[in-house]
């Protein structure tokens, strides 16, 4: 029996043990009295079946037929019955006459026969198939969130009208401007938009705001995709991938980008080489000058400094402008996909939170540089400030609609406030009145000689426009943990150096020190070292020299800006607390979730199906849930709209801890900090003025640079 417990365990490796055990013990009690494969499959093929779902019954028959052959190597099968051998040939007749005599001759040669002991326990087989059952039921319900989330698409209908179709299809729109009207956008069973209308100005700036998951992203890429059509001459660019590394420089990348001046220099070098080679041909001297009429039409000598302005501008020094684009990271790539969009001026340029690659200083540069952007700008940004410097109207998206206001975030949020107020008042006001004619109508519905005033009561009543009350967006709250007060020293950095190897210093002679007041903002060009500086005061990092001294109780909560794409993808956010701090009862880990605004079914999706903001949001709360008592934020702000931006700024304030924030968001830099840390040219140093005094200083770097090129 050794060798068949042994083919079960090589062909049904997950096969429980009970169950293994009962197979055997039926063969065993069996072995000698199974005659064919219906046999043994009768016997445990339920069973076997059971075990392995990915096999058909056809497979576990021929498993049925091995296990038979292992334990009758030498028996003759068929799986219609055992062949009987006779010894002497069999007269049907006589066998007829001697029918009483003879019943058991006849069963022994017609009739299979089979003890009862023999056949499967119905109570045994009950019971494992029972058991079978309820470990299938808890397979299912653990797959119901490890499997693969069904990817869902982005689809969208749009009315066109046929002034415009016509003159598409005659190739004589020569309009800048781009209407695109009635349109709908869906995301899987999910309407995002619904008979929205857009209309973009040639030479306006739109900011396209709203909050996380309602759209903004995919409506971005249908536009570029050509699902949502425009214009067909419109030229179009969406910055949305970084650029492929290769062996191009970074410089010669940008001006690639020109394709126009591109295929002039191609077309000269040609001509100039067939006239060095000899060509007698006497159009290509005409041709070639021609070439350089063009050449200087488009002021193509002048091309190479603009590029280098842009490079420059988005943080590439003259050294960088010059290396191969394989040698840069993702995010250098992508200023690098912003610097090649900007040279080559299309007509509509689409932007999704370009500031989240860049440092501060670049920000302010990119904010100069769009004020004076010559052709259609629509952007998405979380940005505050980018958002009151760059737009000159804004595009709100709510409730499956756009709504569009004149003028920067600014204004908008003033107009927006004022409009509500007054659809409210007119609201109130058309309430009041109905209730009013309503209590008329009432009053005097049966009286007779007031008919006709009740009658026209009634139709005026029927003519008032319908208003429909103001739905506010329910404001967004997060809130920290409650800390207990610690006595200081809490943390502090003495003559701190750190460096990666001996060449490499990032910075030395560190001199810094925190509170559980403190709320310490660290700025500073990308690869400056904030990042390291912030693994050095966690102990995530050593100091090459100098020493870290922190506070016993002192306990960390660290949100770095890959927290987010660190998530489990495929578990909903219960379950994701649930693996970081096991133990605790559901509705802590709800209740957990709900301080951070992901309530409701929302708690109960998958994490990969959540908005990047939403995201962010459920990393807050795991981040929390181990109540830390000084948070180190590390770029919080990237994915997250402006009202969870808002919010996040308030709990900071409220929060009793200490708070250590690298974020390159004026606005919640403002909100908050009240000591900012400058990291660049190998040290770090607190700056007496806060962050007014570092954009002065930025803005001063910026125009000595543009005035030295």
């Amino acid at each position: 029996m050794g060798t068949c417990s042994e083919y079960i365990k090589r062909i049904f490796p997950t096969i429980d043990d009970d169950l293994k055990q009962y197979v055997e013990g039926v063969l065993a009690n069996g072995a000698d009295d199974f005659e064919d494969i219906e046999e043994v499959y009768e016997a445990v093929g339920e069973v076997l079946q059971e075990v392995s779902a990915d096999k058909t019954e056809e497979d576990i028959r021929l498993i049925c037929g091995k296990l038979l052959e292992i334990m009758k190597p030498n028996k003759t099968r068929t799986n219609n019955g055992p062949i009987k051998i006779l010894n002497a040939p069999v007269h049907l007749g006589s066998i007829v006459d001697n029918s009483d005599n003879t019943i058991e001759e006849i069963k022994s040669i017609w009739v299979v026969q089979r003890d009862d002991s023999l056949k499967v326990d119905s109570r045994k087989l009950e019971k494992a198939q029972a058991k079978l059952q309820e470990k299938q039921d808890k397979r299912t319900k653990e797959v119901k969130y490890v499997a693969p989330p069904k990817l869902q698409t982005a689809s969208a209908s749009q009315v066109t009208s046929k002034k415009e179709s016509k003159l598409e299809a005659k190739g004589n729109n020569r309009t800048q401007d781009i209407r695109i009207e009635n349109f709908d956008v869906a995301y899987g069973d999910r309407v995002l938009l619904q008979g929205a209308d857009m209309t973009l100005a040639c030479g306006r700036r739109y900011g396209l705001v709203g909050r996380n998951g309602l759209g903004k992203s995919t409506m971005l890429r249908m536009i570029s995709g050509g699902q949502l059509r425009i214009p067909s001459h419109i030229s179009i660019l969406h910055v949305e991938q970084e650029v492929v590394g290769d062996e191009t420089l970074a410089l010669d990348s940008v001006l690639e980008c020109d394709t126009v001046r591109e295929e002039l220099l191609k077309k000269e070098k040609e001509i100039s080489a067939s006239i060095n080679a000899g060509s007698a041909d006497p159009e290509l001297n005409s041709q070639l000058t021609e070439v350089y009429t063009q050449l200087q039409n488009i002021e193509s000598d002048k091309a190479p400094a603009k590029a280098s302005i842009i490079l420059y501008g988005l943080g590439f020094s003259p050294d960088m402008q010059q290396r191969a684009t394989k040698t840069f990271s993702g995010g250098w790539r992508m200023r690098l996909a912003l610097a090649r969009a900007l040279f080559s001026r299309p007509d509509l340029l689409l932007l999704d939170e370009p500031t989240n690659m860049l440092d501060i200083k670049a920000i302010i540069w990119l904010e100069n540089y769009l004020q004076n952007w010559p052709t259609t700008l629509l952007v998405v940004s979380h940005d505050r400030n980018f958002l009151d410097a760059v737009p000159t109207d804004i595009l709100h998206l709510h409730s499956q609609r756009i709504e569009a206001y004149r003028g920067n975030y600014e204004q908008f949020e003033r107009t927006k406030t004022e409009k509500l107020k007054n659809q409210q008042r007119e609201y109130e006001a058309q309430m009041q009145q109905r209730q009013h004619v309503q209590e008329f109508i009432d009053r005097f519905r049966f009286n007779a000689n007031r008919a006709a005033l009740v009658q026209s009561k009634i139709k005026m009543l029927e003519k008032l426009p319908e208003l429909k009350p103001i739905i506010k967006e329910v404001e967004v709250v997060l809130k920290l943990p409650d800390t207990e007060p610690l006595s200081p020293p809490i943390l502090q950095l003495n003559e701190v150096m750190f460096r990666y190897n001996a060449e490499r210093v990032i910075f030395s002679n560190v001199n810094l020190g925190a509170t559980m007041e403190s709320r310490i903002c660290i700025v500073g060009d990308n690869g400056a070292g904030k990042t390291t500086l912030l693994k050095i005061i966690m102990g995530i990092l050593y100091p090459t020299l100098g020493m870290r001294n922190v506070h016993r109780n002192l306990k960390f909560g660290y949100f770095s800006q890959h927290h987010v794409d660190q998530l489990d993808m495929n578990v909903n956010s219960v379950e994701l607390l649930q693996q970081e701090y096991p133990g605790k009862p559901t509705e802590e880990y709800r209740r957990q979730l709900g301080s951070f605004g992901v309530s409701g079914d929302l708690a109960l999706q998958t994490v990969s199906s959540l908005s990047g903001g939403q995201k962010s949001r459920v990393a807050f709360a795991r981040m929390c849930m181990g109540r830390p008592n000084f948070l180190v934020l590390d770029e919080p702000t990237n994915h997250l709209d402006i009202e969870t931006i808002e919010a996040l700024g308030k709990a900071i304030q409220k929060f009793t801890g200490g708070v250590i924030l690298v974020s390159h968001d004026e606005r919640l830099i403002r909100m908050v900090c009240n000591e900012l840390w400058v990291c660049g040219n190998g040290s770090v140093s607190s700056i007496e003025g806060g962050f007014d005094e570092y954009r002065k200083i930025v803005e001063q770097e910026l125009e000595a640079a543009a005035a030295a090129k």
